[in-house]
């Protein structure tokens, strides 16, 4: 298997459909090559702990109503032909996302971070939950097969949080400026929601790698260290 990191941010709109469009490519080829793990970008670093009212968010971010339905109407639209749902007009807060990260990071100890990552977006973008209240992120961390008494005890507590706002000023540090960015097997990086055409062709040329490497190596090894 090939190591899949997603910088991400559970509240960016890209995100979401450009996770949508990996798992489309992955349904239309049969297999998922890659080990996903969900890595730490704040798409508002500076956000008080308990966010801000979504309205004033939007009018300090786009300049008013009229900026933020122009730009969140094609986002939308870009949405809809990926074929998600989304409720914008239910989001009442926009909250701070470390909580979140650090359900994530959590999830990845247990293997259900994918399974996190969408409930995650799913309350979000579908339902307009606060996903930095505690109830929400242990109702999210219980659907996904943690523990969420242990969650909710967690996230009580500091774990984590120092470590994960270091992970997002690395990010910035390293040149991410923006999110989705995918980075495989360490080395290769594909910024951006790209189309479900572009992941098809990018799984079949490293399943194409893959097969070559074992083909000339004998013992099973895929290019730059990588398990199939």
């Amino acid at each position: 298997m090939i190591p899949l990191d997603i910088i991400s941010d559970p509240i960016c709109p890209w995100c979401y459909i450009g996770k949508a469009r990996l798992d489309a490519a992955i349904a239309e080829l049969g297999h998922d090559p890659f080990i996903r793990r969900w890595r730490i970008f704040r798409l508002n670093p500076d956000m008080p702990r308990e966010g801000m009212e979504r309205q004033a968010y939007l009018d300090a971010k786009f300049g008013g109503r009229e900026g933020a339905d122009r730009i969140y109407g094609r986002i939308e639209a870009v949405a809809r032909e990926s074929g998600l749902e989304t409720r914008f007009d239910l989001i009442r807060r926009t909250p701070d996302t470390l909580d979140a990260h650090r359900l994530l990071r959590w999830a990845e100890a247990e293997g259900v971070q994918n399974a996190v990552a969408d409930g995650l977006f799913r309350s979000y973008f579908v339902e307009g939950a606060d996903i930095s209240a505690p109830e929400v992120l242990t109702a999210i961390a219980g659907e996904a097969g943690m523990d969420g008494a242990v969650v909710a005890r967690l996230l009580e507590g500091e774990a984590d949080r120092a470590e994960l706002a270091a992970e997002d000023d690395e990010a910035r540090r390293m040149g991410v400026s923006g999110v989705p960015c995918f980075v495989i097997n360490g080395r290769y990086v594909i910024q951006g929601a790209q189309e479900t055409e572009t992941w098809v062709r990018v799984i079949r040329e490293l399943s194409a790698a893959i097969a070559e490497a074992e083909a000339g190596n004998g013992d099973g090894a895929a290019p730059g260290g990588a398990t199939p």
